[in-house]
């Protein structure tokens, strides 16, 4: 459960208009709820979910129940919350394929950007701009469910310090989001000691993960030429769904990771923001994204999603407990494709629904 506040001084304010920051972290709890601990330091409290149930009905007579929820933070141990506190809760992306798309061109990812809606088109895809840490300037933010990291590395390391409070060299807080206001925590040992160049996860450490989560591949589409995934391709087309998940890039060149370079990869997004409605609104601006706005995330291996991580949950809070409730979730700019599909006949949502489990 990510946190901030809107910025109070005019310090804060020019940390975000600078891109040196993409939020401003709750004052007391920082920027995730901690509902874990260490021995003898208490948790920063629990999450709380109540859903609500809303009922979708489509044009062929069927209906869909979709689940609505609502977040609170419980139980806190380091005092009342911000007054302004934003709540987004995010589940863990999918970690494949990353390395090509840290690859494609930035130009190419840049092309298809239209945040005026300048075609008339109704999507108006946006860039955001966030701090790369390494090279200490302002660059496209490719990962995360808003965009919010610029590279693989500095989203791998802000995981290790954010989640789990382990220093890096992007990140060198032995105490990772503990705040002042939690005093044991920040006294705690830790192991950032001169022997692993001051920090819990040095920079060996780091360059192997980088190079993990750069080389797992997505996975082969044994079934993409069956005829009923076919006829959902059609369908995913005539929707207008490829407007955000763009079917393909070409991955740009590297000297360092030959095998990535120059290969035509198929990650259906454009790694752009979309306003995508109050529905999926978390209301939490990131950098330049909006508290309406999400970054298209890439399609390719949502049919294993099932096999790899036992469920069948998507978006990004898994509300959605199967693709078509992910489908009917969709609005603001990707309305009209969600209507299209909500107008269909079983048989061809039926045949959508099976080309995007053959991803």
């Amino acid at each position: 459960l990510r946190l901030s506040i809107p910025p109070q001084t005019d310090a804060q304010k020019a940390l975000l208009a600078s891109g040196r920051a993409t939020v401003i972290p709750e004052p007391s709890y920082g920027g995730q709820l901690q509902d874990f601990s260490v021995q003898s330091i208490a948790a920063e409290g629990r999450m709380h979910i109540t859903y609500t149930r809303r009922t979708v009905p489509l044009a062929d007579g069927d209906a869909v129940e979709l689940l609505v929820p609502e977040y609170e933070i419980r139980d806190g141990s380091y005092g009342p919350l911000h007054a302004q506190v934003m709540l987004s809760p995010r589940v863990a992306p999918p970690m494949i394929g990353l390395g090509l798309l840290e690859l494609i061109p930035e130009a190419d990812i840049l092309a298809a950007a239209d945040p005026d809606d300048t075609d008339g088109d109704g999507i108006s895809g946006r860039a955001n701009r966030v701090w790369d840490m390494a090279n200490a300037r302002p660059a496209l933010g490719r990962f995360g469910w808003k965009a919010g990291h610029p590279t693989l590395d500095q989203q791998n390391q802000g995981a290790f310090n954010g989640d789990i409070g382990l220093s890096t060299p992007l990140f060198p807080h032995n105490a990772g989001d503990c705040t002042e206001t939690q005093a044991r925590c920040r006294a705690a040992p830790h192991g950032g000691d001169a022997k692993y160049q001051g920090f819990e996860v040095p920079l060996k450490m780091t360059e192997l993960v980088l190079f993990y989560t750069r080389n797992l591949a997505p996975p082969h589409r044994p079934a993409a030429s069956d005829r009923e995934v076919l006829r959902g391709k059609a369908e995913f087309h005539a929707a207008g769904c490829a407007s955000c998940h763009r079917p393909s890039f070409t991955t740009g060149s590297a000297v360092d990771r030959s095998n990535l370079s120059n290969q035509m990869i198929w990650p259906y997004s454009d790694l752009l923001l979309h306003d995508m409605g109050p529905g999926l609104a978390d209301n939490r601006p990131e950098g330049r994204a909006s508290g309406r706005e999400w970054r298209t995330p890439p399609l390719w291996g949502i049919g294993a999603t099932g096999a790899v991580s036992g469920h069948t949950r998507f978006l990004h809070d898994g509300r959605a407990r199967n693709l078509l409730e992910a489908i009917l979730w969709h609005g603001g700019e990707a309305r009209a494709a969600r209507d299209h599909v909500a107008a269909l006949p079983k048989s061809r949502r039926d045949a959508l629904i099976r080309f995007l489990r053959s991803l």
